[in-house]
C-alpha cells in the first residue's frame, strides 16, 4: 500500500524536460541576482534605518522573495515547456480580471490616484500588470506558434460566417488582446506599464512575421503621439504632466518633481570612473528618494562608477542574447515565441529603466530587473528565467 502511494505521488515523467539547463544562461542570471541584491541593500539601508529603525528592512524581505524565486525557477525549469501552453489562456482570462478587480481596490495611502495594487493581507502586496506582461507574451507565443505558416502564407479560414486570411485574423486579436490590457493598465493611471506591454505585444507580433510596413506605420503613430504628449501634457493624466515638464525644462521644480532626477545625475557625477566605494554613496542619504527602487541604477553608478555600470549592463546584454541564442536553437515555435519575449522583456525593461535614471526619458516609473526591490515582480521575474531555463533543455545547443 505505502508503495502505490508513493507512486502515486511521483510526478509522470511524460511532463519533465530532458537534458542539462543552459549553464551560460543560469550564471548570467545567478550573477545579476547577486549584484542586484547586494545593491539593494545597499542603496536602501540609511532610508530603511531612518523610516522603519531596521536598516535590513528591505534587504530580508527581498532576499526572501529571491529564495522563493529562486526555487519558483529551478521547478519551472524541470517542465517541458508544452505543458505552459495549457496555462496560457486561463492565465490571460485571470490577468484581464485582476486588472479589473485592482480598478475597484482602495489604493495605499499616499498613493490614492494608483489603482495599482492588490493586497494579501499579512503577506504582500502585487501588481496585476506584471501577470499581464507574462500572460500576453505566453498567449501570443501559443497562438502564433500555431498558426504560424497561416500568418505568413495566403491561407484562409472562416471565421463564423465569413471567411479572410490567417493573417487578417490573427491581426485583429492580437491588437485586440494588447489593446484591452493597455487600456485596463493605462486606467490604473500606470503609463509605463501600458508602455511595456504595448512594446512586448508590437514585438511578440514582429517575431510572428506580420508585414514590416505595418511597423513602419505603427512606429510613425507612436512618434507622433508622443510629439504630441510633448507639446501638449495637458492631455496626460494629472500626476504625469509635471513629469513631462520637467523633463523639458531642466530647470522646472527643482525641490519637487526635478528633486529625484537632480539627485541621480549627482549621484551618477560623482561616481566617476570607478566609483566611491560600495556603501558610500552620499546621494542615498535622503537626497534620491527610495534610491532602493526605480532610481537604483544612480546608486549604482555612484558607488561602482562607469566601469561597474558598464559591466552590469553588459551583464543585461549577454542575457538578452543568450535567451534569444536559446530561442534560435529552439526547434518549437511556441518556445523560441515564448524565450524571445520573455529575453526582450528583461532589455526593453532594463534599457528604458536606465533612460530614464540618466534623464534621457521622463521618469516613468519602471523599475530595473534584479535590483529594483520588488517581492512579487522578483518572484515572477526568475520564474520567467526558469521558462526560459526549461527550453534550454531541449534547445540544440553544443554543451560544454
Amino acid at each position: 500500500m505505502a508503495t502505490n502511494a508513493k507512486k502515486k505521488r511521483q510526478i509522470n515523467p511524460a511532463l519533465l524536460a530532458r537534458g542539462g539547463m543552459d549553464i551560460p544562461f543560469l550564471c548570467l542570471v545567478l550573477a545579476l541576482l547577486t549584484i542586484g541584491l547586494t545593491m539593494m541593500f545597499s542603496a536602501s539601508y540609511t532610508y530603511c534605518y531612518y523610516n522603519f529603525g531596521d536598516s535590513l528592512y528591505y534587504f530580508k524581505r527581498q532576499f526572501v522573495f529571491a529564495i522563493v524565486g529562486l526555487v519558483a525557477m529551478f521547478v519551472a525549469s524541470k517542465f517541458k515547456v508544452e505543458i505552459y501552453k495549457v496555462a496560457a489562456t486561463p492565465l490571460l482570462a485571470v490577468s484581464y480580471l485582476l486588472l479589473v478587480v485592482v480598478l475597484f481596490v482602495t489604493p495605499p495611502s499616499g498613493f490614492e490616484e494608483f489603482h495599482r495594487w492588490i493586497t494579501i493581507p499579512g503577506i504582500t502586496t502585487f501588481q496585476p500588470s506584471e501577470i499581464a506582461k507574462l500572460a500576453i507574451i505566453l498567449y501570443l507565443a501559443m497562438h502564433i506558434g500555431e498558426h504560424y505558416k497561416g500568418i505568413n502564407s495566403s491561407e484562409i479560414m472562416k471565421v463564423g460566417n465569413y471567411r479572410m486570411p490567417v493573417r487578417t485574423y490573427c491581426f485583429l486579436l492580437y491588437v485586440a488582446i494588447v489593446g484591452v490590457a493597455c487600456v485596463l493598465v493605462y486606467l490604473e493611471n500606470h503609463v509605463s506599464g501600458t508602455l511595456l506591454i504595448f512594446a512586448l505585444g508590437l514585438m511578440m507580433m514582429w517575431f510572428a512575421g506580420f508585414d514590416y510596413k505595418i511597423f513602419v506605420i505603427g512606429i510613425v503613430l507612436v512618434v507622433a503621439a508622443a510629439i504630441i504628449v510633448v507639446l501638449n501634457p495637458e492631455i496626460l493624466p494629472a500626476h504625469a504632466q509635471p513629469r513631462i515638464l520637467a523633463w523639458i525644462d531642466k530647470d522646472y521644480d527643482p525641490r519637487g518633481v526635478r528633486w529625484q532626477t537632480n539627485n541621480a545625475l549627482y549621484a551618477i557625477g560623482s561616481g566617476g570612473l570607478f566609483g566611491v566605494g560600495l556603501g558610500n554613496s552620499k546621494q542615498k542619504q535622503l537626497y534620491v528618494s527610495e534610491p532602493q527602487n526605480d532610481f537604483i541604477f544612480s546608486i549604482v553608478c555612484e558607488e561602482l562608477g562607469i566601469i561597474g555600470a558598464a559591466i552590469i549592463i553588459i551583464l543585461f546584454v549577454l542575457l538578452v542574447w543568450r535567451g534569444f541564442y536559446i530561442a534560435i536553437h529552439t526547434k518549437d515555435k511556441f518556445a523560441s515565441l515564448l524565450a524571445m519575449g520573455l529575453s526582450f522583456q528583461v532589455g526593453l525593461q532594463a534599457s528604458l529603466n536606465i533612460a530614464v535614471v540618466t534623464d534621457v526619458l521622463p521618469n516613468t516609473g519602471i523599475s530595473l530587473p534584479f535590483f529594483s526591490y520588488g517581492g512579487t515582480s522578483l518572484m515572477m521575474l526568475l520564474f520567467e528565467m526558469g521558462l526560459i531555463l526549461g527550453i534550454s533543455r531541449t534547445a540544440n545547443i553544443k554543451r560544454s
